[in-house]
């Protein structure tokens, strides 16, 4: 199994934080925000992990990354500015493609942080013959607008997709992890081909229930989102006590 880390963004919602330096760089809890997600992957399982990230931030991605004891490579989507990017599914693509991905494939925003280790999440992906994507319920129907709302059954199979619902039935929201099986990577130059968004990871997924099996794997603990003053301080509240 291989990784790609998203991590293209221009994050202008936390300027000026983030005129300079990466959002997935901050710290948080006395280290960069991206390190935490690596901690809680299972790097053992992981023969490479690419990061996808823009020409503006590349250079300081590649100087972390040489620090990083984890493989990381970093993959410049040659963009410059949140106006010309590629969105997250045409940086998945990039990277599938340009580094010739012909495996399993985890797939994580590297906005996102857990307090529990995702090891789980591979062993559940690895017993079952389908995509799958991690859930986490946020308990209200209001907050899961900002979402995406998920139908699940009783054996974890996912049964509805919607991407920010107007009125959600569920209140189980998809996160941006996923483990694609070797052969639906196809699935994502097909899903570009049609010209659909290239933007908002749940957008595949969507289109991907209409052909494959998807299964969910809910987060334990908690988890953040983060992509605001808001949130950025809520994480390092919680990170900067428990990490």
């Amino acid at each position: 199994m291989k990784a790609v880390i998203l991590a293209a963004g221009y994050a202008t919602r936390l300027y000026p934080l983030t005129l300079d330096r990466p959002k997935h760089l901050l710290e948080i809890g006395g280290k960069p925000m991206l390190d935490h997600l690596l901690d809680r992957l299972p790097l053992a399982e992981l023969e490479a992990i690419y990061v996808v990230t823009n020409a503006k931030f590349a250079p300081s991605f590649r100087e972390w990354s040489e620090a990083h004891p984890a493989p990381i490579e970093v993959v410049d989507d040659g963009t410059t500015s949140d106006e010309d990017r590629l969105g997250a599914i045409g940086d998945l693509q990039l990277a599938i493609s340009t580094m010739g991905i012909d495996d399993d494939l985890l797939v994580a925003a590297g906005d996102s942080l857990f307090f529990e280790r995702l090891d789980e999440f591979v062993r559940f992906a690895q017993a079952r013959d389908g995509v799958v994507t991690a859930v986490y319920d946020v308990g209200d129907l209001e907050a899961v607008r900002r979402f995406s709302s998920i139908g699940v059954d009783a054996e974890s199979r996912v049964t509805s997709f919607e991407e920010k619902p107007e009125r959600p039935t569920s209140t189980l929201a998809g996160i941006a992890l996923y483990v694609y099986p070797r052969s639906t990577l196809p699935l994502v130059a097909e899903y570009l081909a049609e010209g659909n968004n290239p933007d908002q990871p749940g957008r595949l997924l969507e289109w991907v229930l209409q052909r494959r099996r998807v299964y969910a794997w809910r987060v334990p603990g908690d988890w953040f989102d983060v992509g605001t003053p808001e949130s950025l301080a809520e994480a390092e509240r919680a990170f900067g006590t428990s990490a």
